[in-house]
């Protein structure tokens, strides 16, 4: 039996507040026992300011004693009205001192409750916030890097991005698995809950808008998919993708991709270097991880670089793109530097504690 798809099940159809914990904004986290304490020091101060405003006008108010109000008296009235009490007391009589009731201590009485009784109230406050949060981000969201898959490859991408000098503002991950979301969320990423293989659950994720795509599914069938329906999405994306089987590379080509890895040759082949010649593995895991030591960059020629060649530059440079199109530094297309080429050049990259 075919399920039609209703309205309903389409997140691009929802409202911004139903996509609450389909899309989760980074926030941060505060420990449980200040945030009791800002409520404590909260309802404190909308008591004093009560106490404050009873005591000022405190001529206006009866005790059944018919004795004046005291300071302590004005502290027993506000207590026993902002908890909702209400003894009957201690009364309001004269116009002001209930005009004063209506428009401060009944507010106060509202926020004095929310402070004290706000675990369900602070659930949709946050709800609420977040949902504004993710109408703003919607609405502004543009040149990001749309992550689907944030299993172990996905991660990687992930730190390679942040190590390149992407914020974290500028990921959205995609993921089915909510631990892995929330592992992504806790770096400050953006997440989306659901499938990359689902046109909507891309638009939610600003595919549209995106200037990279990285696939890092587990499967190599949910790879393709997922780069088919990112290619129909954005259609001028940069649109990187992971494969286990050499086999499988061409699908991925065909589907859009732009650059494949192969996962399984690539791991394999360094494992053979590995048995040989160890140090080789060593200097290229160096130029992979972008942390410290040396790293592969791409930057734009300067001015005084052009008609140079790039074997004569203090950089030590691997590659020159020009038009999209990559050519090795000993091919002949590079031997003079042009307007408008990116070098693909080894860096030195200084760790973040400077040593």
């Amino acid at each position: 039996m075919i399920r039609v798809r209703t309205p309903a099940d389409r997140l691009t159809d929802r409202p911004d507040h139903s996509l609450v914990g389909v899309i989760t904004m980074p926030a941060h986290v505060q420990s449980p026992t200040r945030a009791i304490l800002k409520r404590v020091i909260g309802a404190l101060t909308a008591l004093f300011a009560a106490v404050l405003i009873v005591y000022v006008d405190r001529d206006g108010y009866r005790d059944v004693s018919e004795d004046p109000l005291s300071f302590l008296d004005c502290v027993y009235y506000a207590t026993v009205s902002l908890s909702t009490t209400g003894y009957g007391d201690i009364t309001p009589v004269s116009p002001m001192a209930r005009l004063v009731n209506v428009l401060v201590i009944t507010p106060l009485r509202v926020l004095f409750l929310i402070v004290l009784v706000g675990t369900t109230l602070e659930v949709l406050t946050e709800r609420s916030r977040q949902a504004l949060r993710i109408q703003k981000w919607r609405t502004k969201v543009r040149n990001h890097v749309v992550v689907v898959g944030y299993g172990t490859k996905g991660r990687s991408a992930v730190a390679a991005l942040l190590g390149d000098g992407v914020t974290p503002g500028g990921i959205v991950v995609v993921d089915t698995d909510q631990q892995s979301l929330d592992s992504a969320s806790a770096i400050g990423l953006v997440t989306v809950h659901g499938s990359g293989t689902r046109n909507d659950v891309l638009r939610v994720a600003g595919v549209t808008k995106a200037r990279a795509v990285v696939v890092a599914a587990n499967r190599d069938d949910t790879a393709v998919l997922v780069t088919l329906t990112a290619r129909e999405l954005a259609p001028k994306a940069q649109i990187v993708a992971s494969v286990r089987e050499r086999e499988n590379e061409h699908l991925l080509r065909q589907s859009g991709a732009d650059s494949v890895v192969v996962s399984s040759e690539t791991a394999g082949r360094l494992l053979g270097m590995a048995t040989a010649t160890p140090t080789v593995v060593d200097m290229v895991e160096d130029l992979l991880t972008p942390d410290s030591g040396l790293a592969i960059s791409e930057r734009d020629v300067e001015q005084h670089e052009i008609g140079g060649s790039p074997r004569h530059l203090p950089d030590i440079v691997l590659g020159l793109v020009r038009a999209g199109k990559l050519y090795r530094v000993d091919a002949a297309e590079a031997d003079s530097i042009e307007p408008g080429d990116r070098l693909l050049y080894v860096k030195k990259v200084t760790p973040p504690n400077g040593d």
